[in-house]
């Protein structure tokens, strides 16, 4: 397999508890729902499983980096991966328990999750080693594993020719602010929501910027990246070193649960760069895999595969 046409995602692997709720539950308040449904989840895991929908038929291949515990849930999530068509010979079994996401998800498919790290906070970048045989032209990154093996990870894709792309979600604790400078200067795409765009500012020394396009703007400008805003409902809007912006609508719908929205956004992002389209085509392609993701309840159930966007491909 030729080194571009590979993708790799190093990240987390959950299986996600989730409940539907008149509204989610504030604080010391206790509320009702009729069951919990279990999913298959994690941040790295859903981004991989929706590059690899997309990227089912192109030759491109979609490998997880990941860790899971000695029990059924690591089982489970690993045969997921495996029937999704991705390759997992980067997934290692550890001490630590399975990571797992408890979930709230109320009437108007807004949710509010937990997450117990688990295994994920034992991935090392170390083992990437093991992956020479086929380097990947792109990794792609978020922020539920340690900050130190997620930066030890870009540099390894830096030294091997590799793009970066982070997602920068959750959005980074306080113990992390301090190394964003570290953090921004080996990616090349960085994708954040709203929220996350103006944490990122502020922690940088910028708490004037109160708009996230001017947050994602900043960013680029400042970092020589190009960086994409999500905007829930409305699309998403790239800002590139340069000056160039680049925007997106995403196609009305009724969501049920937007869990994993994020996550379809960011994997057909990826598929579809290393598929050779342009960024805007990608943004288009993405922002519709997410729209259709919200329309069933579960992080990756709802996630399309290929035919369901359109035979959408470099020539277009």
């Amino acid at each position: 397999m030729a080194a571009e046409r590979a993708i790799l995602v190093f990240g987390s692997i959950n299986l996600d508890l989730v409940a539907r709720v008149d509204a989610i539950a504030r604080p010391g308040e206790t509320v009702l729902s009729p069951r919990a449904d279990s999913f298959f989840g994690g941040k790295g895991a859903n981004q991989a499983v929706a590059a690899a929908r997309v990227a089912q038929g192109t030759g491109i291949t979609v490998a997880m980096a990941g860790a899971i515990g000695q029990d059924p849930f690591g089982e489970a999530c690993l045969k997921n991966l495996k029937d999704n068509g991705i390759d997992t010979r980067l997934v290692r079994t550890v001490s630590e328990p399975t990571g797992c996401a408890f979930i709230t998800v109320d009437q108007r498919g807004e949710n509010a999750i937990t997450v117990a790290s688990g295994a994920n906070m034992a991935l090392q970048a170390s083992q990437l080693g093991k992956y020479a045989t086929a380097s990947p032209a792109l990794i792609v990154l978020q922020m539920e594993v340690s900050l130190e093996q997620n930066l030890a990870a870009a540099r390894w894709a830096k030294d091997i020719g590799a793009k970066v792309l982070w997602n920068l979600a959750p959005a980074p604790s306080a113990q992390e602010r301090g190394r964003l400078d570290e953090l921004l200067a080996v990616a090349d795409l960085l994708v954040v929501n709203e929220h996350e765009a103006l944490a990122v500012a502020a922690s940088l020394g910028r708490p004037e910027v109160g708009r996230s396009e001017e947050a994602a703007a900043f960013l680029a400008r400042s970092y020589g990246l190009t960086c994409i805003v999500t905007i829930g409902a409305q699309g998403a809007i790239a800002f590139e070193g340069n000056g160039n912006r680049t925007a997106v609508p995403a196609p009305p719908i009724a969501p049920i649960d937007t869990t994993g929205a994020g996550d379809t956004f960011v994997g057909v992002l990826a598929a579809s760069l290393a598929e050779g389209l342009t960024l805007e085509v990608s943004m288009e392609r993405a922002c519709l895999a997410a729209s259709q993701a919200c329309l069933v309840l579960g992080a990756q159930a709802g996630m399309p595969w290929r035919e369901a966007l359109g035979k959408r491909g470099p020539e277009s």
